[in-house]
């Protein structure tokens, strides 16, 4: 199948499916003229990308555990967990610290709404 017919089946994007092969997540050979042929298997790889992408893992994360999708191992399986789990706890530091910020923003906000309570009562 061709570009498009990748496109359709799976709802990325053709650009985002070239940016997936440029980054080693996707693999396509070529025809004579250059075009990008994928067969059955890509659906389920481009949807796997989907998935990693959307639970926040980096495209060059996805690229790091890309044998283990190309050819599952148990050793390679154990890579794949240790840089999931390392991915994990990258997003946990940050929504520690999204809600750190999303608290001082609370702080702000109540001493903004103390101000305006304070000038209310001092208006004629």
């Amino acid at each position: 199948m061709r570009i498009g017919e990748l496109s359709a089946r799976t709802g990325a994007s053709p650009r985002s499916l070239r940016y997936y092969e440029a980054q080693g997540l996707l693999a396509s050979s070529r025809s004579p003229s250059g075009q990008r042929h994928y067969n059955e298997e890509h659906i389920q790889r481009v949807r796997l990308v989907q998935a990693f992408l959307a639970a926040g893992v980096p495209s060059a994360t996805i690229a790091e555990m890309a044998p283990c999708m190309s050819e599952p191992t148990q050793d390679r399986a154990r890579q794949a967990l240790e840089i999931l789990g390392r991915e994990r706890a990258r997003l946990s530091e940050a929504i520690d610290d999204l809600l750190t910020a999303r608290t001082a923003l609370d702080h702000l906000i109540d001493d903004n709404h103390a101000y305006l309570a304070r000038s209310a009562d001092d208006a004629p």
